[in-house]
């Protein structure tokens, strides 16, 4: 195993960790004692978004898994998918705690001042997403082929999901979930890079 893939791996897994402590520490760390979060927050809509963004990170990563045997893949894969599905779980739980819905009749990236955005074709519903016909042609592709488009779907998506998060960083307000927001920057830029890497060693680049 090449060394930064390691220390991906590595902080995958302080990441799940840590876990626990961040979904009970966000009912103690709203700010003032009437801050509870309002349905049309940044808070609640980062969440709602950002749980969509990652379940799709997580369905790519299982597709790619089962269509690879490069242990380099898998591996990223394999904890881009236990991380992002850990932290859906943060952010839905975020919602159940402050009493708010899971879905919103505004468009995608309202809180963002974004929900004037075109509306999304093809099952992109926000920065970074893949298509509907990406998904398919993932499904469709298996070895280096699978390799360097899940690499290249996922860099795009980790730049979407940066933008995001950058967002609730900006405009959130509860403590926890802004820290949570910066940690997806950090990671995610470092992902980012590695995959640069990846791409380059399979004689590809990142898509324009």
């Amino acid at each position: 195993m090449r060394p930064h893939v390691g220390l991906v791996a590595g902080a995958a897994a302080a990441a799940l960790v840590a876990a626990g402590a961040i979904t009970y520490a966000v009912a103690e760390d709203r700010g003032p004692a009437t801050a509870v979060p309002a349905a049309d927050s940044a808070d609640a809509g980062f969440a709602r978004d950002m749980a969509i963004h990652h379940q799709q990170a997580v369905e790519m990563s299982y597709l790619v898994r089962d269509r690879t045997k490069d242990e380099e893949v898998r591996r990223l894969a394999y904890d881009i998918a236990q991380t992002q599905a850990n932290q859906r779980g943060m952010l839905l739980g975020w919602l159940d705690l402050w009493e708010l819905p899971k879905v919103s009749a505004e468009p995608p990236m309202t809180w963002m001042g974004m929900g004037g955005m075109p509306e999304a074709k093809d099952g992109a519903l926000m920065p970074g997403m893949a298509t509907n016909s990406d998904l398919r042609k993932l499904q469709s592709l298996s070895g280096r082929q699978a390799e360097v488009f899940y690499l290249q779907l996922m860099t795009d998506h980790h730049k979407g999901g940066i933008h995001m998060a950058e967002g609730c960083v900006q405009r959130c307000t509860v403590g926890v979930e802004k820290r949570l927001a910066q940690g997806m920057v950090d990671a995610q830029q470092s992902e980012i890079a590695l995959m640069a890497d990846m791409l380059k060693a399979r004689g590809a680049a990142p898509r324009a």
